[in-house]
């Protein structure tokens, strides 16, 4: 696991803190072992290089985008991902199956869109207890390990991945006190600001106990309404980050990607 041996030897020297109890559960615990991964989207903004397949399907040296991520999730030996798909589904059903990589995949198939609230509330209807949550056109390098080590210990519902990033204006902000998110900004030219990485722990729990409709934006309808009545907390990491959904970025990935995965 993420603990560093050593440490755990130096943990053993004497009586353990509630946190040093909390580092050895973890170093002989198990990692999460559900993830959903949101692939349903239409790509709009790729479709001038990437339109015969969705968007998490585009090849980075001839394998999808897709294998990228499952390879990382082997890292952390997950064993079951639940896809959620919708436009030209079909495409990844064919290439994926239901075992890629030795990790059991479960679809979750949108007839018609259901925006990324709607996705992930159908998709973890199909799991049980807490899930892994990952963006199918986004790759994070993360230790899932110590993000579920702390949602765990933070006790939280979400625990929601943020990478710090200067100059730009693709993406809304976050506003986080004392480990928790209490404000989503909207998109603007920032110089300095935390995102959200697209990487979640989140509670099956929170969407059994909220109503909410079929279709809705998960961070627009459902997380900023509700910051005051669920414990949504912030995990920051500066690890690699690459998004594809524009064809700059993506030509990016095409460079950056087989190096990360020594590919």
């Amino acid at each position: 696991m993420s603990a560093n041996l050593n440490y755990f030897f130096e943990l053993c020297k004497g009586t353990p803190s509630k946190k040093m109890r909390l580092d050895i559960y973890f170093y002989f615990s198990e990692m999460i072992k559900t993830a959903i991964i949101l692939a349903g989207g239409f790509g709009t903004r790729l479709q001038s290089v990437v339109s015969d397949v969705p968007k998490p399907m585009a090849t980075i040296d001839s394998k999808p985008f897709l294998h990228y991520l499952f390879v990382y999730l082997t890292k952390y030996k997950v064993e079951k991902v639940v896809l959620a798909v919708g436009y030209l589904h079909e495409k990844i059903i064919t290439h994926l199956g239901y075992n890629y990589l030795g990790i059991e995949i479960e679809y979750s198939i949108e007839s018609t869109p259901l925006g990324t609230g709607g996705g992930i509330q159908q998709a973890i209807s199909k799991t049980t207890g807490d899930a892994l949550i990952l963006n199918g056109d986004t790759f994070l390098e993360i230790d899932l390990t110590a993000l579920y080590h702390y949602h765990t210990s933070q006790e939280a519902d979400l625990t929601m991945s943020l990478k710090r990033m200067t100059d730009f204006d693709r993406y809304g902000t976050v506003s986080i006190e004392n480990n928790r998110i209490v404000r989503f900004n909207e998109k603007k030219y920032c110089e300095n600001g935390l995102i959200n990485a697209g990487v979640y722990i989140c509670s099956k729990a929170i969407f059994e106990k909220e109503k909410m409709p079929t279709k809705f934006s998960f961070e627009v309808d459902f997380l900023t309404p509700k910051l005051l009545d669920i414990k949504v907390c912030g995990f920051e990491t500066d690890g690699y980050f690459i998004d594809i959904g524009i064809p700059d970025d993506y030509k990016k990935a095409q460079e950056e990607l087989p190096q990360k995965f020594d590919i």
